[in-house]
């Protein structure tokens, strides 16, 4: 198919209102500071106005579009990405744009879809109240009709925002294989649970899924569960992080609360599998604490309690950055988590294999520099940088 032909029939589909949503994706170039753009109709004081979602490294901008100026600016979008997914009313189309701008365009019908217009609307969560989920109802989240419990409708929106993250990653999971997950920490695994059920059983994917958590009677209520739901393939071991060399590719890493260094150990072992996704959410943070002596932050740094969130945000920082450093995109995202504060950050790292510029890591180096940090991930991850 040639790029005209193919602009004129999502131009043609955008006009009739037949999208739902789409994501347009991979840059052509390096330098693009929009990692990825998000389409989805919405409904503003009566007008119909598509909705632009621009994925900056580390921001998020929206701009609503009328339809046709909505359509010349898509039209412009593949001139800098390759790759398009639209869900349309009537069918899926997946798009790949070649370097010479050849189109490959595949199209599978789906049920019908209604996109939902409204710009205010109510939450609308992959796994909705009202549907039983056996996992769910299991786990103690549910009523056996598929009532949220009260009590535990925090850790259900919990669940629900760690699967939007899990449903963002799709794209970079392999689809011609057995995708193989690992969830060091995994504790009672309300989370393990969610993943496995919304990959496997949602998305049908073809899977294996590790939990490791270093509480006994934990995993093995764990395995109990997902024998009884018949999950074949998600099982829970005894184990550590640092003790755990089973892998030697590894397409997901997840990591929640592991404590300290605990959550650079996975995030290495993360880098050294070649992990396509990395979703970690750290828990407490002590070592860059310990080492930071910086005299110019010094009026924020003599209150301990300011000192410590610092040290947590810094460490997430270099963190963030070191991954990037060693071709990652990666980002800080706010993560529902009632066990610890109302809000806490997620890092989510994508293996895009695109390494910044030198100049990035010289300015890496000053900012650990000013602080005095010499961070455990740093030296772990030495032979990439």
């Amino acid at each position: 198919m040639e790029l005209q032909t193919m602009q004129d029939q999502l131009t043609e589909r955008l006009l009739q209102q037949q999208l739902v949503s789409a994501t347009v994706s991979q840059p052509r170039l390096k330098s693009n500071d929009i990692k990825r753009i998000k389409l989805k109709p919405v409904e503003i004081k009566n007008e119909y106005l598509i909705q632009f979602e621009y994925q900056h490294e580390h921001v998020l901008k929206h701009e609503n579009l009328p339809l046709e100026e909505a359509c010349r600016k898509l039209e412009s979008l593949f001139n800098d990405f390759r790759q398009a997914l639209f869900q349309f009313t009537d069918e899926k189309v997946q798009i790949q744009l070649s370097k010479k701008f050849k189109v490959s365009w595949k199209a599978e019908q789906t049920g019908e879809k209604k996109a939902e217009l409204s710009h205010n609307r109510k939450k609308q969560y992959l796994l909705e109240d009202g549907i039983p989920y056996p996992f769910l109802v299991r786990l103690g989240v549910q009523s056996s009709d598929g009532k949220v419990k009260k009590q535990k409708y925090d850790k259900f929106r919990q669940i629900n925002r760690f699967i939007e993250f899990i449903d963002d990653a799709l794209a970079y999971l392999p689809q011609d294989r057995t995708v193989r997950i690992l969830d060091f920490g995994s504790g009672k695994s309300y989370l393990t649970f969610a993943l496995y059920h919304y990959l496997r059983i949602e998305k049908g994917l073809d899977l294996r899924v590790t939990g490791l958590d270093l509480k006994k009677e934990v995993i093995e209520e764990c395995q109990q569960i997902a024998e009884d739901l018949r999950y074949e393939q998600l099982e829970f071991l005894v184990g550590d992080i640092n003790d755990y060399n089973e892998e030697s590719a590894v397409d997901m890493v997840v990591t929640l609360h592991a404590c300290d260094v605990a959550t650079d150990m996975a995030l290495s072992r993360a880098v050294k599998w070649d992990a396509k996704v990395i979703l970690s959410v750290p828990c407490c943070q002590h070592e860059l604490n310990s080492q930071i002596a910086a005299p110019e932050l010094g009026i924020m740094l003599q209150h301990g309690l300011i000192k410590e969130r610092f040290s947590a945000l810094a460490t997430d920082s270099i963190r963030a950055e070191l991954l990037s450093l060693v071709g990652y995109e990666t980002q800080l995202m706010e993560f529902i988590d009632m066990e610890h504060t109302p809000k806490n950050i997620l890092i989510r790292a994508y293996k895009t294999g695109r390494k910044p510029g030198a100049g990035q890591f010289k300015k890496y180096k000053q900012f650990t520099s000013l602080l005095s940090a010499d961070p455990f991930l740093e030296n772990e991850l030495k032979e990439y940088l």
